[in-house]
């Protein structure tokens, strides 16, 4: 009987069992899965067609030391104790791979440091010459693996790992490993002989990897530089009899006269290098390529039943997120259009994202990419969706599905509040406001943008129902709104502490301006936090501006200056505008020249707006103040609370405002309460005005803000 020996082969995870069906059809081995890969039982032929075969595989590893250790010192004598001479000869050079630690080899290097140094002194004690150690091209590779107390020292017979199959020169932005491309094709349900379309292609990994299956090309049959090369039990005669079969079957392979897979991409210049690819690997001649967007996606085979297969693109960023629901959400149009009566497989790393297809999964599966966590569905597609052409009702149909609550709330308050707004002479306002308690999230237009903002949900809101509602409601809002997605801005807006208000979220410098009562402001929806316009605030502004003509006006805690805009629209003396940030204080300086004032009658100052009342010397006859909730920040002396601190700051500003000036003072802490007496004390007067500027659109939150006209008494 041939001699049989166990080898182990590594997977990505969630694959394992999938990679032991392969290694029982590849090489007649015996199998048992493990977490990572399968043991597996075979001759030395057996495992030759393993290396060469294995579409699944990430190494293949042949273990030489199993045994258990509680130190380095115990690890070293278990490496220079073993015979490496009949492993392989010193003037071979190699290297050593070590995965994992425990409480007494707690880095990896360390670890590869004592194998390495067992490795050397063995030969060193025989009076051998020393053994040199390559990263890049070692002849020989160890792989180490140590889990607690047990380590398992392997020869990996792969080198590089199986993944490189050597036809890729270039990919795309994410490019799927061959192997996990390889596993993702098995789990499809797709058969040999029929047609695979990948609308989304990228470097076409996914269809080169189908067709060198169907043309039985075996994965590695290219691959020049092997971890068994420098082997002394390497059996020459045994490999190339291996290599002459694959190559046998590849002559004989009756490959189809026609091309039965296709891809497509939007990008030509990644087209272009999964030609290169293909013709790398072999199967040029089975794909066709087309540039084309998904959005148009037709059935290159409509008199045919086949399968779409698709990794699209997927993200961790939220800004990215309304561009993707609107593309997942027309893929699935475009597959119960195109394609009634396929199969579909999709994988992605965000399954929230799969629900915007409307598609009933039949199967799934869990896998890793990477570090992601992903998911892939196979979809049985209806015959009942096919339709002979593509109309506005399908795509209604399809998209009333989708958070169909909130879709009707935000209909009907646009049209509500759309001809209120354009009757104003403004357009930036909000269209929602967490309406419904199952869509906790605000939906602001500016322009032609739109910006939603999802509250941050309690913690007894389950995570992922809370980002699936989400997404269906950023869906819900591209197709009731039909903004253009990359005018669809996604934030999480969280409870804000101390100085976050100023923190900067990306730098893209997309500034454009909105109209307001006459007045054009500068918003930035993805750079900062907030946009630079409050809209809750804009009757304040309003009311500000009319009551500053012809007076000296301050603005203080000023933010980006929109109410010293409105103030000098109307007539204002002079202003002066006052703010810590440098940022902010730019912005309103922007908003200024937008509007043709100029700078001689209108101050801006850079500063701790406490520390700047408390030495200012002049007195304003108009007084605009809309300080934070609260503050701590590095740059002001002390913290700041609204609520503890509110009357002194009206003792600093009594002392600047005129005999028969006005003080407009509002801020955004829910239950403020003003200390009348504290007023009284100062010889201050205060009458609340809140539900005088409170806007429409935010009639459905009156604790919002809270205002008030505060005068000498």
């Amino acid at each position: 009987m041939t001699n049989q020996t166990t080898y182990f082969a590594t997977a990505a995870r969630g694959f394992e069992e999938t990679l032991k069906t392969e290694l029982e059809q590849v090489c007649q081995a015996e199998c048992k899965v493990a977490q990572g890969g399968v043991h597996f039982t075979t001759t030395q032929k057996g495992v030759y067609q393993a290396l060469l075969h294995s579409r699944l595989a990430s190494r293949i590893l042949l273990p030489l030391i199993t045994t258990k250790i509680f130190s380095d010192s115990d690890l070293y004598a278990s490496i220079v104790s073993f015979n490496w001479a009949e492993l392989f000869d010193p003037r071979d050079t190699f290297f050593v791979d070590f995965n994992g630690t425990n409480r007494e080899i707690r880095n990896t290097q360390f670890g590869a440091m004592r194998v390495k140094d067992g490795i050397v002194d063995y030969f060193e004690r025989k009076g051998s010459a020393r053994p040199t150690v390559d990263k890049d091209n070692p002849d020989v590779r160890i792989h180490v693996y140590l889990d607690r107390e047990n380590v398992v020292v392997s020869l990996d017979l792969s080198g590089d790992a199986l993944h490189i199959r050597g036809y890729r020169e270039e990919t795309g932005k994410a490019p799927l490993r061959e192997t996990l491309a390889a596993a993702i094709v098995m789990r499809s349900g797709w058969q040999k002989g029929t047609p695979l379309v990948d609308p989304m292609c990228g470097s076409g990994t996914l269809l080169i990897e189908a067709a060198q299956m169907a043309a039985n090309i075996a994965p590695q049959l290219h691959r020049k530089h092997w971890g068994f090369n420098a082997w002394k039990g390497h059996n020459l005669a045994l490999w190339c009899e291996v290599l002459e079969e694959a190559h046998n079957v590849k002559a004989n392979c009756n490959s189809p006269l026609q091309k039965t897979f296709f891809g497509f991409d939007l990008d030509h210049r990644v087209l272009a290098k999964a030609k290169q690819n293909a013709k790398n690997a072999g199967v040029d001649h089975l794909i066709q390529w087309q540039q084309g967007d998904v959005a148009a996606l037709k059935n290159p085979v409509p008199d045919q039943i086949g399968t779409v297969i698709c990794n699209p693109p997927y993200g961790e960023r939220l800004g990215t997120t309304p561009a993707l629901i609107a593309l997942y959400s027309v893929f699935g149009q475009r597959l119960k259009q195109q394609f009634a009566g396929w199969n579909a497989s999709i994988f992605s790393g965000e399954p929230e994202l799969l629900n915007c297809l409307r598609l009933r999964s039949a199967r799934q599966f869990k896998a890793k990419n990477g570090p992601l966590d992903c998911v892939q569905k196979n979809y049985s597609i209806s015959e009942h969706n096919k339709r002979s052409d593509f109309d506005e009702n399908l795509q209604f149909e399809q998209n009333a599905q989708v958070a169909p609550d909130f879709a009707n709330r935000l209909a009907k308050n646009i049209k509500k509040i759309e001809k209120w707004a354009k009757q104003q002479g403004v357009d930036a306002y909000r269209l929602y406001d967490a309406d419904l308690p199952e869509y906790n999230l605000a939906v602001d237009r500016y322009g032609d943008h739109i910006v939603v903002q999802e509250y941050q949900a309690p913690k007894n809101i389950d995570e992922q129902k809370a980002r699936q509602r989400l997404l269906d409601a950023v869906s819900a809002t591209l197709y009731v709104t039909g903004v253009e997605t990359n005018k669809l801005v996604l934030k999480v807006r969280q409870k804000q502490k101390g100085t976050n208000q100023y923190e900067k979220l990306a730098n893209k410098g997309d500034y454009f301006y909105v109209n307001e009562y006459g007045a054009k402001l500068w918003v930035n929806l993805t750079d900062y936090l907030d946009t630079g316009l409050f809209l809750d605030h804009r009757l304040t502004r309003k009311m500000v501006g009319e009551m500053a003509k012809g007076k000296t006006f301050l603005n203080l805690f000023a933010y980006t200056g929109s109410a010293t805009v409105h103030a000098a629209l109307n007539g204002a003396k002079s202003t002066t505008t006052v703010d810590m940030s440098n940022t902010y204080l730019n912005w309103a300086e922007q908003n200024l020249e937008l509007n043709n004032l100029s700078l001689r009658h209108h101050r801006l100052f850079q500063a701790d707006c406490l520390q700047w009342l408390a030495e200012c010397r002049e007195r304003f006859e108009l007084i605009f103040v809309d300080p934070p909730t609260f503050s701590n920040s590095k740059r002001m002396e002390n913290s700041w609370d609204v609520q503890r601190d509110h009357i002194e700051l009206m003792k600093q500003l009594k002392r600047i405002l005129t005999a028969d000036g006005t003080i407009v003072f509002s801020n955004n802490k829910r239950g403020f309460k003003m200390d009348f007496d504290g007023l009284a004390a100062l010889g201050l007067t205060a009458e609340n005005i809140s539900h005088k500027t409170l806007p429409l659109d935010f009639e459905r939150n009156p604790q919002i803000h809270n205002c008030w006209i505060v005068r000498n008494v």
